[in-house]
């Protein structure tokens, strides 16, 4: 539901927040007070065509701000109105497009009347509006779409024309027979010949520096016989036991180093032909890595990907042949399954139109006739039709000209329909209707507000007493200016807008007792 409004400087209106109950509200006041232009702001807020002249003159420019409740989430929707330059959008304080802002309006709210965001004009939504009613299964057709589609693409992947994958097959096995000869060794292959090569071309460096080593250690004069003469030298002592014992081990330790360089040294040799082999190798893996990845790991998985799709080029025709017959029993499946929905579809469709124009008499259309035309395959082209008048050809709602007509024809669709956005709007709903037809009207609209926010702007005070809340537009006329304000009335106040809107005299007594009195009569009606 719509919890918070926020409007400043649209048209009259200066700045106005309002905080809105559920149920049915209705919105009232003298003709030319800008009780449209509240509805004008919701309409901003769905990403409505937003023109300048709604700024109110001498204003930089026009904000609407809407908190909403979707499912226990708070949403605020942002619109921003400049006299000069486009308008710019915001959900939940973040800048958006206005289509965006569109999207999320359509899950939120449903303008009926004479603005344009009427989500049951578009045929997507009448298509729904009548599966739902008709309880249509569309799992099965849903399922077999699907299937075609996934056939379709295999097909597609398997490649183009006979020339085509011709010539992708020639490059696909150059590409293969290139990395299998390759034989790559692992992903470390490159660092572990890089380490084998520098050992190589660094072996003469290698052996002299082993050799030094050698002698610095193991001389008459090394490292290990001056360790040995310190050691024996506190042999024996028991202040030094300690000392003496880590020399002794420090001697090992030293006896295993030196095997371990002479064995190293031993093993380098100077390869010329080896090296340049490591080297042209090292110089293979660059050039792959190059072509196929940036590393050998990249470069193995980019190998197995062209394998595999060479295996499926490879294998094409006896693969196209078995596509081609899962192909042709999804089209039959699915020709089954749209046979099965057109004609549920087309038996749900007068159904639907009966149930709708059901309430069309008691909205003051006794002699409209509604229809709901099914066509395509699988009767996806749903319109809803109307007549509104005898002898009217019956044509697609979106055409009728009457907002009045089109806002009570919504009506009672949603008097049908279980499923709709929270928040629903009506404007013009009681044009050129009073009377019986306006209690008609208020009752249909008061049993929409038992499952929806519904705002309505009225001019009949039998529409309006069926309202959970009453808001008041007025016109404030300055010295130098012109102001609307909107307010919430409260139960004497009430009474008083109703008696104004039922004899254009608030102050009447007798008035005053005829808005009781039809207060008391709507309260009946909706307890019934």
């Amino acid at each position: 539901m719509l919890l918070e409004l926020a409007v400043s400087d649209l048209g009259v209106i200066d700045s106005v927040t309002l905080q809105l109950p559920a149920g049915l509200i209705a919105l009232t006041g003298e003709t030319g007070a800008g009780k449209t232009l509240l509805v004008d702001a919701i309409d901003l807020l769905m990403g409505g065509r937003a023109q300048p002249g709604l700024v109110r003159p001498g204003a930089a420019e026009a904000t609407v701000d809407g908190r909403f409740d979707l499912d226990g989430e708070e949403i605020v929707l942002t619109r921003v109105v400049p006299a000069d330059g486009r308008s710019r959008a915001y959900i939940n304080g973040r800048p958006a497009t206005v289509s965006a802002l569109a999207d999320v309006g359509a899950r939120l709210v449903d303008l009926h009347g004479q603005h344009a965001h009427q989500s049951l004009l578009g045929v997507d939504a009448q298509r729904g509006a009548l599966d739902q009613f008709g309880r249509i299964d569309l799992e099965e057709l849903l399922d077999c779409r699907q299937t075609l589609n996934e056939l379709l693409e295999a097909l597609e992947e398997l490649g183009g024309d006979e020339r085509s994958r011709a010539r992708e097959l020639d490059v696909l096995r150059y590409q293969v027979r290139e990395l299998d000869d390759a034989a790559i060794d692992g992903p470390d292959e490159d660092h572990r010949l890089l380490v084998t090569s520098e050992t190589l071309a660094n072996a003469v460096e290698h052996q002299e520096a082993a050799d030094a080593s050698l002698t610095l250690l193991g001389d008459d004069s090394g490292a290990r016989e001056q360790i040995a003469s310190a050691m024996a030298r506190l042999e024996g002592r028991h202040p030094f036991v300690n000392e003496s014992s880590r020399l002794r081990d420090i001697l090992a330790e030293m006896d295993d180093l030196v095997d371990a360089i002479r064995a190293i040294a031993d093993g380098i040799e100077q390869d010329p032909e080896a090296l340049a082999q490591l080297q042209s190798r090292r110089h293979l893996l660059q050039q792959l890595c190059r072509k196929y990845g940036d590393d050998l790991a990249e470069v193995m998985a980019e190998h197995a990907a062209l394998r595999q799709r060479l295996d499926e080029l490879e294998g094409h025709d006896e693969r196209a042949a078995a596509l081609d017959g899962q192909l042709v029993e999804a089209r039959k499946k699915l020709s089954v399954a749209q046979d099965r929905v057109r004609t549920e579809r087309e038996k749900a469709a007068p159904a639907l139109a009966a149930a709708i124009a059901s309430h069309l008499p008691e909205l003051a259309m006794e002699k409209a006739d509604v229809g709901v035309e099914v066509d395509g395959d699988d009767g996806s082209q749903v319109v809803f039709l109307l007549s509104a008048n005898p002898g009217s050809p019956l044509q697609p709602l979106s055409r009728v000209a009457s907002g009045g007509e089109l806002a009570r024809a919504m009506l009672a669709l949603r008097s049908v329909l279980s499923e709709a956005p929270p928040i629903l709007v009506f404007d013009e709903v009681d044009a050129g209707i009073g009377g019986q037809a306006g209690l008609a009207v208020g009752r249909s609209l008061a049993a929409l507000g038992d499952r929806h926010q519904v705002l309505v702007v009225t001019h009949l005070p039998q529409v309006a007493a069926f309202a959970d809340a009453h808001l008041l537009v007025e016109k404030r006329q300055g010295d130098d200016d012109t102001v609307s304000e909107i307010r919430l009335l409260d139960p004497k106040e009430r009474q008083t807008e109703l008696a104004r809107m039922l004899s254009g005299q608030p102050d009447s007594k007798t008035a005053r007792k005829h808005a009781r009195e039809l207060l008391a009569e709507a309260a009946a009606l909706k307890a019934e």
